[in-house]
C-alpha cells in the first residue's frame, strides 16, 4: 500500500486525499536496455480512466514529490503512473546517469506500456517537471497515443541551463563532462568513475547549483530511498547538449506549461518563449520558484493542473 505520510521534508504538511479514493499496483514496463519499475494509481469511482505518465525531474526518483500529485490526480479520477528511469530507484541498474535520449525511451516505453492495462482508458497525458518536461513534451511530439501535455517548471535547454551559471563554471561543467565521458570510455582511465553532485552549491560543478537549490532539492529525497547524490560526470555533457527547442512545433496536443515567477533554473521569460511555439500550449505563471510547487505551492500548481484536465477531457 502507498503510504499516507510523505516521506520527506517538503511535503510533510500538505493535505492527502483519503486513501479509500484510490488504489495502487507496481507497473513494468521494457525500456530496451532492462525494466522500469513505477507505481500505478487507479482511480476507485472512475472507469476506463484517462492516465498521466510521470517521469521524475532530473537526477530523481519517482518518489520524490510525485506521489503527492500522483495522489491528488486519482482522486480527481484520473489514473497517474510515475516511474524511474533505468539507473534509478525501483528500475534496473543503480548507476544514476542522466541519460536524456535513454530518459526519452523510458517515457516512450511507459505511454506504450499503460496502453497495455485493460481497466485504463485510451486517453494518455504526458507529464514532466523541470528536466523530464522535455523528454514529455519530446514523447507528447512523437507519439500518437499521447492526448495532452503537461510542462511543469520546463527546462527544455540543457545548454541554456548550464549557461545560466556563467560562462567560467559553463566552461567548467562541461569540461567536466567531457572529461568523465572519456573516462568511461577508457577501462583503467584515470577519470573513469568520476562523479559529480547531482545537488549541490552554487560554486560546485553540480548538475543542480543555484542559491538554495541543494535544500530544497535534499527536502524532496524519500528518507527510505537507497539513492545518492551523485552522478557520473559525463552526464554534464549530455546535459548541455539537449535542446528541445526544434522540437516544439512537432507537440500538437493541447499542453499546459506553468512557469515559476521566481525560478532561478526555468525563468519565467524562458518558459513563455518555450509556450508560445507549442501550437496548443497554454501558459500559467504563478508566484512560485522551481521547487515550491512541490510544498509550499503546492495547491495553486496543483489547482491549475487539475483544471487543465477537466478541460481536455471534460468538456
Amino acid at each position: 500500500m502507498t503510504r499516507r505520510i510523505p516521506r520527506n521534508r517538503a511535503q510533510r504538511d500538505l493535505d492527502r486525499p483519503p486513501r479509500e479514493r484510490f488504489a495502487t499496483r507496481t507497473l513494468t514496463a521494457d525500456c530496451g536496455d532492462g525494466s522500469c519499475r513505477g507505481r500505478l494509481y487507479l482511480p476507485s469511482a472512475t472507469r476506463d480512466p484517462p492516465v498521466v505518465v510521470m517521469g521524475p525531474e532530473i537526477g530523481a526518483e519517482a518518489s520524490f514529490g510525485l506521489p503527492a500529485i500522483a495522489e491528488r490526480f486519482a482522486a480527481a479520477g484520473y489514473a497517474a503512473f510515475r516511474f524511474d528511469y533505468p539507473g534509478f530507484g525501483d528500475s534496473d541498474g543503480d548507476d544514476q546517469r542522466i541519460d536524456p535520449a535513454g530518459h526519452r525511451r523510458a517515457y516512450a516505453a511507459a505511454v506504450d506500456r499503460v496502453g497495455e492495462v485493460a481497466d485504463l482508458g485510451s486517453s494518455v497525458v504526458a507529464y514532466g517537471a523541470g528536466f523530464a518536461a522535455a523528454h514529455a513534451l519530446w514523447v507528447a511530439g512523437e507519439r500518437r497515443a499521447v492526448d495532452a501535455a503537461m510542462a511543469i517548471t520546463p527546462i527544455l535547454d540543457g545548454g541554456a541551463y548550464l549557461r545560466r551559471r556563467g560562462i567560467g563554471p559553463f566552461v567548467r561543467a562541461v569540461g567536466t563532462g567531457v572529461r568523465g565521458r572519456i573516462g568511461d570510455a577508457i577501462p583503467g582511465g584515470v577519470t573513469g568513475g568520476r562523479t559529480v553532485p547531482i545537488a549541490g552549491d552554487p560554486e560546485t560543478r553540480a548538475v543542480i547549483a543555484a542559491p538554495g537549490a541543494k535544500r530544497a532539492y535534499l527536502d524532496l529525497v524519500d528518507r527510505d530511498s537507497a539513492w545518492r547524490n551523485e552522478t557520473p560526470a559525463g552526464s554534464l555533457l549530455a546535459i548541455a547538449r539537449t535542446d528541445l527547442g526544434d522540437r516544439l512545433a512537432d507537440v500538437r496536443v493541447p499542453t499546459l506549461v506553468l512557469a515559476g515567477a521566481d525560478d532561478a533554473l526555468a525563468p519565467a521569460e524562458s518558459v513563455e518563449s518555450a509556450a508560445d511555439r507549442l501550437p496548443r500550449g497554454t501558459y500559467v505563471r504563478l508566484p512560485a520558484d522551481h521547487w515550491s510547487i512541490y510544498g509550499a505551492d503546492f495547491e495553486p500548481a496543483i489547482g491549475h493542473q487539475l483544471a487543465f484536465l477537466t478541460d481536455v477531457f471534460e468538456d
